[in-house]
């Protein structure tokens, strides 16, 4: 199995790092991602509530690279949940993207009283062969012990925020019992790890930035990790991170760094219906 891929619980083979392009607000997404594709990125994360599935598309389609070498992921909003709207939703985000087929799609947050049902849709889909894996977002234990107890295919993927300040340590128990790959949003906390002491000497024993320290980190506590950067000498820093190893006592330095800080929670109404 090539390095850079880890295999989901189905035997379909996802990249270790990836793009995140939560970036609605920009007009040059499409060049950006053609120029991380030219770089050597293979799995691009958006979401219907990105507003950017259409840049997306058209950069896929612009790349000249083949489609089965790609790993595209999005995600059906909060105001799309339920059964019917979900298959809707699907429908819409794949004619934005242009695509036969997509690679990921997730439940983005829990929504009471309808996720079940969201699920019950993405089954139907990757029954259909319309998606290759299938996964959720933003789910805690509890909300996976709900979603388990009903469901006939267990979530291949759980994406979650994830840095060295927020490890989750139950929850990647929880997971990793169930075969369900957990993948790090916001991995690099928006930069507000740069200063930090600990990242820092490590980075320096080893030559590289604090950033690849922490996507290494990522890869190593078993994680996909999908760093956001539209900036060429950043896109291809976090790439950069299979030519060095962290060691034991390195990982568990990171691991103590955890004070369970989560980023300020984002404005909700963004995951609004996007079909």
């Amino acid at each position: 199995m090539n390095r850079h891929y880890t295999q989901l619980r189905n035997g379909v083979q996802m990249p270790w790092i990836g793009l995140g392009v939560w970036t609605p607000e920009r007009d040059d997404a499409t060049e950006a991602i053609k120029q991380a594709l030219e770089m050597g990125y293979r799995s691009i994360d958006t979401a219907s509530a990105y507003e950017n599935e259409t840049q997306v598309g058209r950069a896929v389609a612009e790349s000249g690279i083949p489609r089965e070498d790609m790993f595209i992921t999005t995600k059906v909003a909060n105001g799309d949940q339920g059964y019917d709207s979900t298959l809707h939703a699907f429908e819409s985000s794949m004619e934005k993207l242009q695509l036969d087929y997509l690679d990921l799609y997730l439940i983005h947050w829990p929504v009471e009283g309808k996720s079940l049902d969201t699920w019950r849709a993405l089954e139907h889909l990757y029954r259909q062969k319309r998606v290759r894996a299938i996964g959720v977002s933003n789910f805690q234990i509890n909300d996976l012990e709900g979603l388990l107890s009903v469901a006939e295919v267990v979530p291949m993927v759980n994406q979650i925020e994830f840095h060295p300040n927020l490890t989750h340590m139950e929850l990647r128990v929880f997971c990793k019992q169930h075969q369900i790959q957990m993948e790090a949003w916001s991995p690099l906390m928006k930069g507000q790890l740069s200063g930090n002491e600990t990242l820092e000497s490590i980075a320096s024993k080893h030559g590289k930035t604090v950033a690849q320290v922490i996507l290494r980190w990522d890869i190593q506590s078993g994680f996909v990790t999908i760093p956001k950067s539209f900036n060429a000498t950043r896109l291809l820093e976090n790439i950069s991170i299979f030519d060095f190893t962290l060691t034991e006592e390195e990982m568990s330095s990171i691991d103590l760094l955890n004070k369970n800080e989560k980023l300020p929670k984002p404005d909700m109404s963004k995951f609004r219906s996007r079909s």
